[in-house]
């Protein structure tokens, strides 16, 4: 396959959070994005990983930015190699798991309406559900459905999936 030139002729770094809900601890936390790349798609929290950024600070700043929400225990799951040819991007997107820091009952703001819709809570059914097109309401991301294709065990132990 022959790939041309894009304006950003390189691989960016994206970070995925999988952030549970203090509510319903078999669930995380995803949006419809807006504004950028996958433009309504359910996605995790998260974003670009900066220059000497560490995995872990990435999630924690990236969740806080988007959500209002502090977390700790980040720990990584896992990673997918993101080709976006009709968009001209190629991401590598390293997931982590993070839990919130107090077991408040607190939601998730959506402090970058900009670029989300708001946070809802999933459990591994429901996104696998949407990953397959068993339901039309959501489409998904294309990192987080082939994370989620992938079924990385260290995801499923996080989620308490079978």
């Amino acid at each position: 396959m022959v790939i041309t030139s894009t304006s950003t002729n390189h691989v960016r770094v994206g970070v995925g959070v999988l952030v549970k809900d203090p509510l319903a601890p078999n669930k995380i936390f995803a949006g419809i994005r807006k504004g950028s790349h996958g433009e309504g798609c359910l996605a995790l929290p998260g974003g670009h990983l900066e220059m000497y950024e560490s995995w872990s600070d990435c999630a924690s700043r990236e969740v806080t930015e988007e959500t209002g929400l502090l977390v700790h225990n980040t720990n990584f799951v896992h990673t997918t190699n993101d080709l976006m040819i009709e968009e001209g991007k190629h991401y590598v997107t390293i997931f982590m798991t993070a839990t919130c820091t107090d077991n408040s009952t607190r939601k998730p703001e959506n402090r970058e309406p900009e670029k989300c819709e708001g946070w809802e809570s999933f459990d591994w059914n429901e996104l696998g559900d949407i990953a397959a097109g068993r339901r039309t309401d959501l489409t998904m991301f294309g990192p987080l459905r082939q994370m989620i294709q992938d079924r990385p065990v260290q995801v499923m132990d996080f989620l308490g999936a079978q």
